[in-house]
């Protein structure tokens, strides 16, 4: 019997890459910076410099908050301004989302923003995947999380003015919520990846968190 070879992976690592120079040419809400860069080649040598720019956008969490004992998930709507024009409205239905701040942890970001954009007390945070949302043109890699709810909640408004939140938080059955992402109606990578996530993990989560809490 062959035996398969299981090729190293990845072929490369950082210290193949070498950047020339890095400059920020635009800083307003978000910053872009040009790169000039070479990287080793798969058949040898080294590529020649090549210039990329590159959309500084950060570090982010994504929480999908879920109550085991109903069933049910919690998704914002807000709007979204990458989305006017190329989808039947610009309003999303999401998971809760946010930045990490400076000095501050995915897990502790996961908790403030759940606070702020739903008005939610996570007792408990379960680690889901990270992934890098773009790599082509952007260094934003995203850390997903679900987190637990043991008690019922209510609909409501919520959101920062100083960040010019506006922001519905829903309440939905679990099962409503993978009707409206089998009908393209969550469309967004984030929640997709999320509900995706609980659906493949939902046995395990159930069993484990579809417990009374005392």
């Amino acid at each position: 019997m062959s035996q398969f070879k299981v090729e190293q992976y990845p072929s490369f690592q950082a210290t193949d890459l070498e950047i020339i120079d890095k400059s920020t040419v635009f800083q307003g809400f978000f910053r872009i910076e040009r790169w000039q860069l070479k990287h080793k080649l798969f058949a040898g040598g080294w590529s020649q410099p090549m210039i990329r720019e590159i959309f500084e956008r950060g570090q982010a969490v994504v929480v999908l908050p879920y109550n085991a004992l109903t069933d049910e998930v919690v998704l914002v709507e807000q709007f979204r301004v990458g989305a006017v024009g190329q989808s039947q409205s610009p309003w999303l239905l999401e998971a809760i989302a946010g930045m990490i701040d400076p000095g501050q942890s995915a897990e502790e970001t996961a908790i403030r923003e759940a606070e702020e954009e739903a008005g939610l007390q996570l007792t408990e945070l379960w680690p889901m995947l990270s992934y890098f949302s773009s790599p082509g043109g952007s260094t934003e890699k995203i850390s997903l999380f679900l987190g637990r709810l043991t008690m019922p909640v209510k609909s409501g408004l919520f959101g920062l003015d100083s960040e010019h939140e506006d922001i519905k938080m829903h309440v939905i059955a679990r099962t409503t919520a993978m009707q409206l992402l089998a009908s393209q109606q969550i469309d967004n990578a984030a929640t997709v990846i999320a509900l995706q996530w609980l659906a493949l993990n939902l046995p395990q989560v159930q069993q484990q968190w579809g417990q009374d809490v005392a």
